[in-house]
């Protein structure tokens, strides 16, 4: 969903504990989820966190400084392979033992705690639907529930569990339309304010070992303001294009689109078979992100995003009327 890079992505564990659900106003709801975003970037913060998806399990430990230098975020893996992020006004770097665990492409590659762009999300013609719920203690502190429902089966939904006084975010759960959990997320210790321990912003690991993470994308490539080459006639509802990048050469196919609801985001590719990534023909899942892949003569046309297999396919039938047409 979007406090770290874009570029890393790891797998947390949940220790359910869950308050009463009782339906709330979605202006408190919204008020919440502002009071989180504004939290989780301006507050100092640490604790170790678990995560799960489907049958893989990892716990992670956090520090979260924010003064008068500016923020400085360290991150590193307490389970499984070592895995070490630092932020900082230099930018991020990492270090990571398991290469593989590095996801390249941006909209896969989403943050631990989801970027909530609630002007698009709790629109008139939003596909999510806010409200509050129940209390629980969470790590030590009580919490409050804000559910974003979507509305139909073309996204996912979150259920969040808000620290009561600060709205530091302490717990998520990533459902689909019909709430079954795909993904969660829970501190299992926390502190803030004055009460972290500074020494932990320190790295162990050697500062040679760090390489920078920078923005994945293919080389010779070029962000655009122009419209796309190919774009579907019909989209899923509340979808809108955001960003545009294609081949600098002028007899390369290649096209990178990104379309989002407010809150998911799908990358679109469009390329000549065997000069991109190579993927099979048909439907994939990587976790929570799905995927599909669709050929037409030497056109291969791949859609990727934390989203339902029904949206992926659907953008990607689309796609390939619109390149046929062309």
């Amino acid at each position: 969903m979007r406090v770290l890079s874009r570029q890393f992505q790891v797998l947390v564990f949940l220790i359910g504990i869950s308050g009463a659900v009782t339906a709330g106003d979605s202006g408190e709801a919204r008020e919440l989820l502002e009071k989180m975003t504004t939290a989780m970037s301006q507050m100092s913060y640490q604790g170790t966190f678990v995560y799960v998806r489907d049958d893989v399990v990892e716990t992670m430990r956090i520090t979260h400084l924010t003064d008068e230098t500016g923020v400085r975020e360290r991150l590193y893996s307490v389970s499984g392979p070592h895995r070490e992020v630092i932020r900082d006004r230099k930018g991020v770097r990492c270090f990571l033992q398991d290469s593989a665990s590095v996801v390249e492409d941006q909209v896969v590659s989403n943050s631990y705690f989801p970027e909530l762009p609630l002007a698009i999300i709790d629109g008139d013609n939003s596909g999510y639907k806010i409200e509050t719920g129940g209390e629980a203690r969470i790590a030590g502190q009580k919490a409050r529930r804000v559910t974003i429902s979507p509305r139909d089966d073309f996204r996912y939904g979150y259920d969040f569990w808000l620290e009561e006084q600060t709205g530091l975010l302490l717990k998520w759960v990533l459902f689909d339309s019909r709430h079954n959990a795909l993904a969660k997320l829970m501190f299992t210790d926390f502190a803030m304010g004055s009460a972290i321990d500074l020494a932990e912003i320190e790295s162990g690991s050697r500062s040679e070992d760090f390489v920078e993470m920078k923005t994945f994308s293919l080389q010779k490539t070029v962000v655009t303001q122009s419209s796309p080459r190919w774009q579907p006639a019909k989209l899923p509802p509340g979808f809108q294009l955001t960003s545009h990048s294609h081949k600098a050469e002028a007899d390369s196919v290649y096209e990178h689109m990104v379309y989002s609801d407010g809150l998911a985001a799908v990358s679109v590719y469009v390329e000549e078979q065997g000069k991109g990534m190579t993927v099979k023909p048909g439907g994939s899942q990587l976790g929570t992100n799905n995927a599909y892949t669709h050929t037409m003569g030497d056109i291969q046309i791949t859609v990727i995003g934390e989203v339902p297999a029904i949206t992926v396919k659907s953008i990607a039938k689309e796609m390939a009327l619109a390149v046929n047409s062309n």
